[in-house]
């Protein structure tokens, strides 16, 4: 018996010493812990890309199974992807269904944002995926932190501004210290694109969400000329893709 209780015991303390290394490397981003959660199989898998993947083959990326893409359109006020306008008009006629994103500037009003954007996606967005705010650090903001107040003010100019032209409510991209320090109790009204590429998204959010990315260290074929990586998503097994088309 008492052979048996330290074996027993030998086998616990092995797994646990295991659990504490993964554990340790998956917050030192050395290892992606979320390709073992996620069944890119059986999920609707999706990806996000901006000029920095070049030149970049919708159809390739369809034969593979990607399901939808979001494209990055703009950035403050005043930056356009210039990769935009080729990826968005690529996507519809491969019949992959894509949404356009805007990377949200703290140092600029969220009207002006508002009229960027607009004016690289264009006034009709109907049949396309929901539009996308994308709010995270940039530079040294992560630290100097800009005042809260100040970030839900012009992110809320931003957001009215871009429901008011397409009729529908955008969908926020951000990860979670940024949820919980700026966006809890602000964001239940919309769609919730998480991303959390280390650890799973319900390690460290609880909240509803329908899109969350998972990995940053993607290879897929189909892109030429650019960035190694590609970012990898997932669509929340409760939610459908039609819930994200602007009718």
């Amino acid at each position: 018996m008492k052979k048996c209780f330290k074996i027993l015991a030998a086998v616990a303390a092995a797994l646990f010493l295991v659990f504490i290394t993964v554990f340790v490397l998956a917050k030192k981003k050395i290892i992606f812990l979320n390709r073992w959660f996620v069944n890119e199989k059986n999920s609707t898998i999706g990806v996000d890309i901006s000029s920095y993947q070049a030149d970049v083959d919708m159809q390739k990326l369809k034969e593979q199974g990607i399901e939808f893409i979001f494209i990055k359109a703009s950035e403050g006020s005043s930056h356009q992807d210039p990769m935009f306008a080729v990826n968005w008009e690529n996507a519809k006629v491969a019949g992959l269904p894509a949404g356009a994103y805007h990377f949200f500037s703290y140092d600029n009003p969220g009207s002006t944002q508002a009229e960027n954007f607009i004016d690289a996606v264009g006034e009709d967005i109907k049949g396309r995926l929901v539009p996308v705010v994308d709010v995270e650090y940039y530079g040294d903001k992560e630290q100097n932190l800009p005042a809260k107040e100040d970030v839900i003010r012009e992110l809320t100019v931003f957001l009215d501004a871009l429901e008011a032209q397409y009729g529908v409510r955008p969908m926020i991209y951000t990860r979670s210290d940024i949820y919980d320090r700026y966006l809890e109790g602000f964001s239940e009204e919309y769609k919730m694109w998480m991303s959390s590429f280390y650890t799973p998204l319900r390690w460290n959010y609880k909240g509803d969400w329908y899109v969350w990315q998972y990995l940053n260290r993607g290879i897929l074929d189909g892109y030429t000329g650019g960035e190694r990586y590609i970012d990898l998503n997932v669509l929340n097994k409760q939610k459908d893709l039609s819930d994200l088309i602007v009718k």
